[in-house]
């Protein structure tokens, strides 16, 4: 019978140069969180203006392997690393104008993905957004933790928080003000009223209510929503009297254009035609939701009926 292969968890660190990748690394280092004997290679894809001074790389039995090039990037290198060094664990800093989807395909079988971490310098993060979209937002592909640090408070940081829920639901968000402190009251001034006895959520603000709605899904639970959507019936493993009334939304260009919506119970479902826009007013509710693992959005519909076409057909979500 064949070894099973060791199973290594890898580390993965994201973000543009000096936006504290390396900061962060060092002071989990300093934390003393690595120091429990295991070998653990680091990977190093660019050279940042902090480096890990080499006396707390050894103490923490690191071993730095550098990639210069993104074509250097191979599965053969990773392979080689793994024999060479035969680590317990890996750690990759990120180039953050590299493709981190490349890198996914070149790691080897055996090296999983334990954590990603991905840093924003908060101070140009709008610039990147603006001018680099695609390359920014790729950064939070594989997050499970986004943090904005150099914040102010006079930066607009719910609408950093959208954005980043509007490419990953499940990654938590810190913002690090410039004192060090952790804010954790970022929330986005709503434009709709949440205590109507009727949420309407105009075309514009589809997006907004989207996203809001997995963010703080239990404020929302009971309420009556209405909006306008494209039916969306041919989804696979959707029940007969469900339907998915929902927007087509860009996330960064038109590449990504995809569909977005919440699964709607309603007795006449067989009745609407596939894409065709309607007016629903429906209750909202939760149910468990096996491919995510939590808690997600669920309509009742109390009303259905046909609609214009939005002025806008494609929404951006971020």
């Amino acid at each position: 019978m064949a070894k099973k292969t060791k199973e290594i968890p890898v580390y993965f660190f994201a973000g543009f140069l000096e936006s504290g990748k390396t900061s962060f690394i060092l002071e989990t280092l300093k934390e003393e969180q690595f120091q429990d004997g295991l070998k653990t290679v680091y990977i190093l894809c660019e050279e940042g203006l902090e480096e890990i001074p080499g006396e707390i790389l050894k103490k923490n039995r690191f071993i730095v392997r550098e990639i210069e090039n993104e074509e250097d990037m191979t599965e053969q290198l990773f392979l080689e690393i793994d024999k060479k060094d035969r680590p317990d664990r890996v750690v990759i800093e990120f180039n953050g104008t590299w493709d981190p989807d490349s890198l996914m395909e070149k790691l080897p079988d055996h090296w999983l993905i334990a954590e990603g971490i991905t840093t924003i310098d908060a101070s140009t993060y709008e610039d990147y957004l603006n001018n680099m979209k695609q390359m920014m937002t790729r950064q939070f592909t594989y997050a499970d933790l986004v943090l904005f640090n150099r914040c102010s408070e006079s930066m607009n940081l719910p609408s950093y928080k959208r954005t980043v829920r509007g490419l990953n639901r499940q990654a938590q968000i810190l913002f690090e003000m410039t004192d060090g402190t952790i804010n954790n009251n970022v929330k986005e001034e709503l434009p709709y009223d949440m205590n109507a006895s009727e949420i309407r959520v105009e075309d514009d603000d589809f997006g907004i209510w989207y996203i809001d709605t997995f963010e703080n899904l239990d404020a929302y639970i009971g309420k009556t929503v209405s909006f306008k959507g494209v039916v969306r019936k041919s989804i696979r493993g959707i029940p007969s009297d469900t339907f998915v009334p929902g927007r087509f939304a860009m996330t960064c260009c038109a590449e990504d254009i995809q569909f977005f919506g919440f699964p709607c119970r309603y007795e006449k479902t067989q009745e609407l035609k596939e894409r065709e826009y309607v007016n629903v007013t429906a209750r909202i509710d939760k149910e468990m939701n096996k491919r995510f693992g939590q808690e997600t959005p669920v309509l009742y519909a109390e009303t259905v009926t046909p609609a214009e076409p939005p002025k806008e057909k494609v929404i951006y979500l971020i």
